[in-house]
């Protein structure tokens, strides 16, 4: 849930990109810090074990100081993709502003996509949070490799859903902050919607935009 610090001009929030295991969850991370120029991000975070890449979370605090002096901290978290990880999949969850479900491309890989995705939606509901009101984006990575969902087949579930749908390359960086500009986009709409931002905060939403898509501090 979004953190608000009025004596600090200061407002947090909490991003959570979720998909099966080896999906890419980590990779859009670390492609993201390695965009941002020094002093626009933190420290990345990242714990690793024999059985799943990522065992609990990366973080990654994305800074920006808005036209109206407020700083915006963005902490980006991954979950693990295994199943036998799942209670510290509800914990990563708690308190989300908005999620981004990272799917593997390859057509060999549909079902787990499928079956994260339920995963999901069931713990956003143990969480008290509802899929069908949370900011939610799908990024379909790996559209490098071959035996992938085709371009036809996505345009066709962007058409079925009202989710937004990126493509990505995330190893090298493709598509990646074209999906975290997009999931902040839709969690600024809905905190103004909810909270009553104001004009001078969609002001700054417009800047921050323009400069998180650029990769500037």
């Amino acid at each position: 849930m979004v953190q608000f610090n009025l004596n600090q001009r200061e407002l947090t929030l909490k991003v959570v990109y979720y998909g099966p295991a080896l999906s890419g969850k980590t990779s859009n991370l670390q492609a993201i810090h390695q965009m941002l120029p020094p002093g626009a991000s933190g420290r990345l975070m990242t714990l690793e074990t024999r059985d799943d890449r990522t065992l609990f979370f990366d973080l990654l605090p994305v800074f920006f100081k808005t036209g109206s002096g407020y700083r915006v901290k963005i902490k980006l978290f991954t979950v693990p993709g295994q199943v036998i990880h799942d209670s510290t999949r509800k914990v990563v969850l708690q308190g989300a502003d908005g999620v981004a479900f990272i799917a593997d491309s390859q057509v060999a890989e549909s079902e787990s996509n499928k079956e994260a995705f339920r995963n999901l939606r069931e713990n956003l509901a143990s969480n008290g949070l509802d899929m069908d009101t949370i900011p939610l984006v799908l990024q379909f990575n790996k559209r490098d490799l071959p035996a992938i969902r085709s371009e036809d087949e996505l345009r066709a579930l962007e058409a079925r859903r009202r989710t937004p749908i990126y493509r990505a390359t995330a190893i090298s960086g493709v598509g990646v902050l074209e999906t975290l500009q997009g999931l902040v986009g839709l969690v600024w709409d809905h905190l103004d919607t909810s909270y009553g931002l104001g004009e001078k905060l969609q002001t700054d939403k417009r800047m921050f935009m323009t400069q998180i898509f650029q990769g500037l501090p």
